[in-house]
């Protein structure tokens, strides 16, 4: 049976300083490399046939940091924007106090929670979604039905808009979905790749 493995980033430089990121091309902070190490920790016993990741140091750090400290840096890794972070427009570097202070705190909470609104000049939910999907569809559902283990390091709504399809889950119910940095999780399919259960490593 194919195992997933997703990871979120760890802390980028821009999450601790509380800004929207989006495409925006932020390393991790000194925290998010203890995450990525962290990680690696856990999946330490894992063997991995090929990984794949975002067009964003961020993501692409975590992966390496995993890899090197799992002894797997020698897999195929294959990067690709489709896995990138929701882009978040207009408020691309801006702190979220601050922009919660500008538009009122009701309708920050509708650019970021919501599945298909949009902020100014980025995407919705729904719009990383239809990058994320048929990337995942053409490009590693393949591998998987190889039989293939595969590790994603991606993004908070790139990796929600696949959990979102993995797992079935409501529009309401991946809103509400926290993805933690640093953490991975596993899925195990059968060999018809429909997911017979999933964890927090």
């Amino acid at each position: 049976m194919p195992k997933l493995v997703i990871v979120r980033h760890g802390q980028s430089q821009w999450n601790l300083e509380n800004k929207f990121t989006g495409w925006i091309d932020i390393d991790l902070s000194p925290k998010g490399v203890e995450e990525a190490m962290q990680a690696a920790e856990k999946l330490k016993d894992y063997k991995f046939d090929k990984a794949f990741t975002s067009d964003l140091i961020r993501a692409q750090r975590t992966l390496d940091i995993i890899l090197r400290n799992t002894g797997m840096e020698d897999i195929p890794v294959e990067k690709d924007q489709a896995l990138n972070e929701r882009m978040y427009g207009d408020l691309q570097g801006l702190n979220k106090d601050e922009c919660r202070k500008k538009f009122g705190d009701e309708q920050v909470k509708i650019w970021r929670r919501s599945y298909d609104i949009p902020p100014p000049n980025g995407e919705s939910l729904k719009d990383t979604a239809d990058r994320v999907l048929p990337y995942y569809h053409s490009k590693i559902e393949p591998e998987l039905k190889n039989g293939k283990d595969i590790i994603i390091s991606a993004h908070g709504n790139s990796l929600r808009a696949l959990i979102m399809y993995l797992e079935g889950l409501s529009k309401e119910e991946i809103l509400k979905t926290e993805i933690p940095t640093g953490s991975p999780k596993e899925y195990i399919f059968d060999d018809s790749l429909k997911v017979i259960e999933t964890k927090y490593i």
